[in-house]
C-alpha cells in the first residue's frame, strides 16, 4: 500500500503545506532545493553508481522501456528528468535523423551530464536540451508522440501536477512511460532488499561518490513513492487511458504505461 502523502498535506498548527523528502516531512517549498542538492552532489558519479547499485540491471530495465515507446522514424519524443540521457539516446535511435528528441531536467548539473554523453555519442542536430520542471513543462500542447521519465518521478514534489503536464504535451495517441522503483511483490525478498537499500547503498555512496546522505535519501524516496496500483490510479486521474504496469525484478522496479486518447 502506498505511503505517499498528498502534496498539499499541512502539519498540525502549520499553514505551510508539507511533503516528503525521503522519510522526513519538510515544507513543500523546500523539497526542490533539497533534491537539487542531492543531484548536484551525485551528478558526476551518477552513471557509475547506477551500474554498481543495480549490477547493471538498470540498462535492461531501460531497454525494456524503450521497447514500449512505439516510436517511428521522424517522430518527436521527450525525456523528462532525463539525467545522463540513457532513454533519450535510445529514442534518438528510434526516431532517426528526421525525428527529434528533447532531453529535459530540472537540475543543470544532470542536464550537462546528458549533453556531454549524447554529444560524445555523436548526436547533435536532432536533440535539444531544456532546463525544465516536470510540474510545468515549457512545451506547446500536443508536441510529442512519446514522453518518458525514468527514475525521476519520485523526486518530483507534486507528482499529480507532473503527470498532468506530461499528459498535456503528448499528442493524441501518444504514450507516457514511467520507469520507477516500486514495491517488491514477493515478501521473501523484502528483508534483503531493505538491508541493501539502507545499509549497502549509503555505504557505496560514501565510498564511491563521497556522499552517504544523498544515497540514503534515494533509498528512502523509493519507500514513500506510490506503489504500483496507486501510481496507476494517479495516471488515470491525470487523464490517461489504457493504463497498465509491468513489474520488473519482482516489483523492485515497475514500468507504467498510459495512453492519451
Amino acid at each position: 500500500m502506498s505511503t505517499q502523502q498528498s502534496p498539499g498535506d499541512v502539519a498540525p498548527g502549520d499553514d505551510e503545506p508539507i511533503t516528503d523528502f525521503g522519510f522526513q516531512r519538510v515544507p513543500r517549498g523546500e523539497k526542490k532545493g533539497r533534491v537539487a542538492d542531492v543531484f548536484d552532489s551525485v551528478a558526476t558519479r551518477y552513471d557509475l553508481m547506477n551500474d554498481l547499485m543495480s549490477a547493471g540491471l538498470h540498462r535492461l530495465w531501460k531497454r525494456y522501456t524503450l521497447s514500449q515507446t512505439t516510436l517511428r522514424p521522424g517522430q518527436q519524443a521527450l525525456d523528462v528528468a532525463g539525467g545522463s540521457g540513457d532513454l533519450a539516446m535510445g529514442m534518438l535511435r528510434q526516431v532517426g535523423e528526421q525525428g527529434r528528441v528533447v532531453l529535459s531536467d530540472i537540475n543543470p548539473a544532470m542536464l550537462e551530464q546528458g549533453r556531454s554523453r549524447l554529444t560524445d555519442a555523436g548526436f547533435a542536430g536532432n536533440v535539444e536540451y531544456v532546463l525544465a520542471d516536470a510540474e510545468a513543462l515549457p512545451f506547446p500542447t500536443a508536441s510529442f508522440h512519446c514522453v518518458t521519465i525514468g527514475f525521476g518521478l519520485r523526486n518530483v514534489t507534486d507528482k499529480a501536477a507532473a503527470l498532468r503536464s506530461m499528459y498535456r504535451v503528448l499528442k493524441p495517441g501518444g504514450r507516457l512511460l514511467v520507469l520507477e522503483f516500486s514495491q517488491p511483490v514477493l515478501e521473501a525478498i523484502r528483508p534483503a532488499y531493505d538491508f541493501y537499500s539502507f545499509r549497502v547503498m549509503p555505504l557505496m555512496g560514501r565510498l564511491v561518490a563521497g556522499d552517504a546522505d544523498s544515497y540514503r535519501y534515494l533509498a528512502e524516496s523509493i519507500r514513500v513513492h506510490p506503489d504500483q496500483e496507486a501510481l496507476a490510479g494517479m495516471l488515470r486521474e491525470a487523464g490517461f487511458d489504457a493504463v497498465r504496469y509491468h513489474n520488473l525484478a519482482g516489483g523492485i522496479v515497475a514500468l507504467h504505461v498510459g495512453v492519451k486518447y
